[in-house]
């Protein structure tokens, strides 16, 4: 049975976490297989809403297992934190929450790593979110990393001593004004860890092969966005994983031939967190709207969103390189009301037009060629099928269609599971 995938298309937040759980009752698994803590993926149902950071985005379903493969990095305590909540909640996930051996271990001296790093660079910040992500992939690379089947090991509290040590003394080679307190935090690591420990601790390759020749069904789900990927991403404004499709092969050990559907996510708009070149950022009263109808907060950092129009593009260029088969556009009700939609069909780079996403995207090699759509004012909240689409948004839909050439299979038009549309 192919396992099939999910993912984002543009900088992240999508609304990856909201369509994972929309389909989870046509999967026996859900895999998570990049990515960690600085993901935020938000559900909405029965009138709340619910963030997960590392967890899988099935957890909420009672059939569904819910796996968290060698790719992800682990942040102990945020990873208590959510299972506190899901706990409060009567969620019984120890029954279908299970944890690949292979996985990384995010230690508190990443995250004081992270930060370090990132004030000594003063106005060439990335924008990281501080969440250690980077120093852990780091050390997974330069062979140094501590594992999570390390903690089924007598010596691991040795094995993290000597990572922990040598974090502190590459924080004070970056000479930068780090205000912490280590016991502290180590502390709650180490209660974090007891927790994390009584959790089923799997050899998720081989649980994933078995399970694909029992016929079970198996979505793996990404975080961040294509353009975030470290290879394949506006590199260096990117995170340190493959976000692509590649990401899903090598972060759950599953072979290129068993990939089947690629869903790919996308939103109607364009949106950035931290950082980076953004062609069809808008500075005016649209992207203010944008963000206001739109809740544009990171649900990770709470950081505003940059907003802009569709960039076509860079939304072509994240199918090609991900060969996505069906296509889910996110919140299509949010540019209700906009009498004109503009789409960005083409760069105008360097004195030439180009159609293709060029090496560099920076603003003085970079600026954007519009195509403009008639808008719709319809709300379109309370809608439940596609009949009722304004023809305005079926104009709109029909174009991207054409230009992708991949079926647009889902439109969301509202933050709950119920504002779901599927179109045929």
């Amino acid at each position: 049975m192919a396992v099939d995938l999910l993912l984002g298309l543009q900088w992240g937040d999508e609304g990856k976490g909201k369509i994972v759980d929309v389909l989870t009752n046509n999967y026996n698994i859900i895999a998570r297989f990049q990515g960690g803590p600085n993901a935020g993926h938000t559900l909405v149902f029965n009138g709340k809403k619910h963030v997960l950071h590392t967890i899988p985005s099935g957890i909420f379903h009672d059939d569904a297992i819910n796996l968290v493969g060698n790719g992800v990095v682990i942040d102990p305590v945020i990873f208590k934190d959510e299972l506190d909540k899901l706990e409060a909640q009567g969620i019984d996930y120890r029954k279908t929450l299970f944890i690949s051996r292979k996985a990384h271990i995010i230690l508190p001296t990443h995250c004081l790593l992270d930060a370090a790093s990132e004030a000594s660079k003063g106005k060439a910040k990335i924008g990281s979110t501080l969440k250690g992500i980077g120093p852990t992939y780091m050390d997974k690379t330069g062979r140094n990393g501590l594992r999570v089947g390390d903690l089924e090991l007598s010596d691991w509290k040795e094995r993290y001593r000597t990572l922990a040590d040598k974090h502190e003394s590459m924080i004070a080679y970056y000479n930068v004004d780090i205000d912490y307190n280590l016991e502290e935090r180590e502390q709650k690591f180490f209660e974090a860890i007891d927790v994390l420990k009584s959790l089923k601790f799997i050899d998720s390759e081989e649980y994933v092969y078995q399970a694909q020749k029992e016929k079970k069904t198996i979505l793996a789900e990404g975080a961040q966005g294509s353009l975030l990927d470290i290879d394949f991403g506006t590199y260096p404004f990117v995170t340190s994983s493959n976000t692509t499709a590649a990401g899903a092969c090598t972060g759950l050990g599953v072979a290129p031939n068993q990939i089947g559907e690629v869903f790919g996510i996308f939103k109607a708009y364009t949106t950035r967190v931290g950082s980076g070149p953004f062609p069809t950022e808008l500075f005016d009263e649209d992207g203010a709207t944008m963000a206001k109808v739109g809740n544009e907060f990171g649900a990770t950092t709470g950081r505003p969103r940059r907003c802009g129009w569709l960039d076509l593009i860079a939304l072509k260029y994240a199918c090609q390189v991900n060969g996505v088969t069906q296509l889910m556009m996110m919140k299509g009700d949010v540019l209700s009301g906009f009498k004109t939609l503009k789409v960005c069909t083409g760069y105008k780079y360097k004195g030439e037009v180009i159609h293709h996403l060029p090496y560099n995207i920076e603003p003085e090699n970079v600026s954007p060629i519009y195509t403009e759509f008639e808008g719709w004012s319809e709300d379109l909240t309370e809608m439940s099928e596609a009949s009722q689409f304004p023809k305005a948004l079926n104009d709109y839909i029909s174009f991207l269609e054409k230009e992708l050439e991949i079926p647009i299979t889902i439109v969301s038009v509202g933050p709950d599971r119920k504002q779901t549309i599927f179109r045929k």
